[in-house]
């Protein structure tokens, strides 16, 4: 056999052994923090332009203390969040499009996290968008909101 035949053979012999050895390691890597979180409001995002507000809301804390913010005022508790959900977009074609943008998750101690981003919210008869805080807490079963601060840009004026 050739050196070079040979050479080429151990290579793609390394190779195959880095492989084996590397992927499953990295494969098996906890996330980090702020991919969790992320992974979090994928989940939401998926699960509300299926028009599913019971997996949107499983990335809430599901607790009396859960707080909501925005234009209409405090809603206090989960169930209450859900149900302003429930009363403001009470079917898919309510829901729309939703998506989200420049996204900045801040840890700020070991199971405590913020994000700030931008929603944007397509449907048939409009569409808007906004800014939103988030502010997350690490749970043994996860990362969950515990506090949402949304607010929706102001219309245009009619030209």
């Amino acid at each position: 056999m050739s050196r070079s035949i040979s050479l080429t053979l151990r290579r793609g012999f390394l190779g195959l052994v880095f492989v084996a050895i590397f992927v499953p390691w990295v494969a098996s890597a906890p996330l980090s923090d702020q991919a969790q979180i992320t992974a979090v409001l994928d989940a939401q995002t998926a699960a509300w332009n299926r028009g599913d507000l019971a997996t949107f809301m499983t990335g809430y804390w599901k607790s009396d203390e859960t707080v909501f913010v925005g234009a209409g005022g405090i809603t206090r508790g989960w169930q209450a969040v859900l149900e302003r959900y429930q009363k403001t977009y009470p079917d898919h074609k309510a829901m729309g499009q939703l998506n989200f943008s420049d996204l900045e998750v801040h840890k700020f101690c070991a199971d405590g996290a913020f994000v700030i981003g931008q929603f944007h919210l397509v449907r048939e008869s409009d569409k808007f968008s906004g800014v939103f805080t988030l502010n997350f807490r690490k749970f043994p079963e996860g990362w969950r909101i515990v506090a949402d601060h949304t607010t929706a840009f102001a219309a245009p004026a009619p030209k």
